[in-house]
């Protein structure tokens, strides 16, 4: 009898986890995003469309579709998307395929398909799916991703998806991110650390010696530079490129620079008045920074590493490896994309097109990260609590 109650005590007192805080902090994310999404794009959304919250409210739509699907997947096991796996490469590959015929143009750059009223980035669907199809992969190789043939496999297979977002949709930042996740998630799942280190050596070089190229040959031929060449010389010397490649970064630098530490004010930034191109985009980072100073900046900052540090805990909790190998993808996809998108707005990396996670303006991007997080969430659910 006594057995049989301390069975039930604890049977009682186990529980499914419920990780609250990472639901805070995203939530607080989304929140926040929304507000600056409409001190941002106000000015700029009543000169073109005559309403000042057009902006907003197309964002505040995606979000709320977002959540619907972040409660839905978090309320399904994980293990169920597991069988999608191989299903979600092959439609990331015919999604990316339909942007030829079928694609939509804005800003110089064909990305997205309309599906009625609603705009889907084909490269945003990749990333989820790529995430699912590592971890599936991964599981399925088990100890055979030790060795050369297993790791190279692993690495190369996210190679052709990459490729395709590259050249098709012309997004060279979405490419690396795919990429990024991969080698991530191959990372810990092997414990071959010289290759990771090899192939980070090769990178570095890799990268140095495409730049170097790109500065003897603008000594002697400018013109025959394509414009991610112009890119790379306007990060090296904006000021020189101040009407051209390098106008975007130095506005910018000049939003950062003139917010000091506590900023201007919610709402007073005057780099967004026609001045900083695609400020509700890529570059509100640097909005914040004016509106909100050092002080916003680092408390956003703040914000994305406590996210990550609940991805982390809920990881090394994970019932198995492929729960646990679904968070680290997510954890690498937000990551990559935070550090990157920062590393533009204060021209520490070259410009490339890439927004900052749940805040930036973009419908495609904000509902596909909440549909990681409700994987997050669905994970953290198999943990159990036990109160011995």
């Amino acid at each position: 009898m006594a057995q049989r109650n301390t069975s039930r005590r604890r049977q009682q007192n186990s529980d499914n986890f419920m990780d609250y805080s990472l639901l805070f902090i995203v939530l607080f994310l989304l929140g926040f995003g929304l507000i600056m999404v409409y001190s941002t794009s106000s000015y700029e959304a009543n000169l073109d469309f005559g309403d000042s919250t057009y902006y907003l409210k197309k964002q505040l739509f995606a979000t709320i579709l977002g959540l619907i699907a972040m409660i839905f997947v978090a309320n399904i096991p994980y293990h169920f998307w597991e069988r999608f796996a191989v299903l979600g490469y092959v439609v990331s590959v015919v999604l990316i395929l339909l942007i030829i015929p079928f694609g939509h143009e804005a800003n110089g750059a064909k990305r997205w398909l309309y599906i009625g009223p609603i705009s889907l980035q084909p490269a945003e669907v990749a990333k989820l799916c790529m995430i699912l199809f590592l971890a599936s992969m991964i599981c399925t190789m088990g100890k055979q991703i030790r060795g050369r043939k297993g790791f190279w496999m692993v690495l190369l297979t996210p190679a052709p998806i990459a490729l395709m977002i590259w050249k098709i949709t012309d997004n060279m930042s979405s490419a690396i991110i795919v990429m990024g996740i991969a080698v991530l998630m191959l990372f810990v799942s092997s414990p071959e650390y010289k290759r990771f280190i090899l192939l980070g050596l090769l990178t570095i070089a890799g990268a140095a010696a495409v730049v170097f190229a790109i500065v003897q040959m603008a000594a002697n031929a400018a013109d025959t530079l394509d414009f991610r060449g112009e890119r790379i010389l306007a990060w090296l010397d904006p000021s020189a490129y101040a009407s051209g490649k390098g106008f975007q970064t130095l506005q910018a630098l000049y939003a950062i620079g003139s917010g000091g530490v506590l900023g201007k004010g919610l709402g007073q930034s005057m780099q967004k008045l026609g001045f900083l191109p695609e400020a509700q985009n890529d570059m509100i980072f640097s909005i914040i920074c004016e509106e909100l100073g050092l002080f916003g900046g680092i408390a956003v900052i703040i914000m994305f590493i406590l996210l990550i540090w609940r991805f982390m805990i809920i990881a090394n909790n994970a019932p198995d490896l492929f729960g646990a190998l679904l968070v680290v993808g997510v954890l690498g996809h937000i990551a990559i994309q935070v550090i990157l998108n920062i590393a533009v707005v204060t021209n520490t990396i070259p410009n490339t097109g890439i927004s900052l996670p749940f805040i930036s303006y973009g419908g495609s991007s904000v509902m596909f990260l909440l549909i990681e997080i409700g994987l997050v969430l669905s994970v953290a659910k198999g943990i159990r609590l036990k109160d011995l």
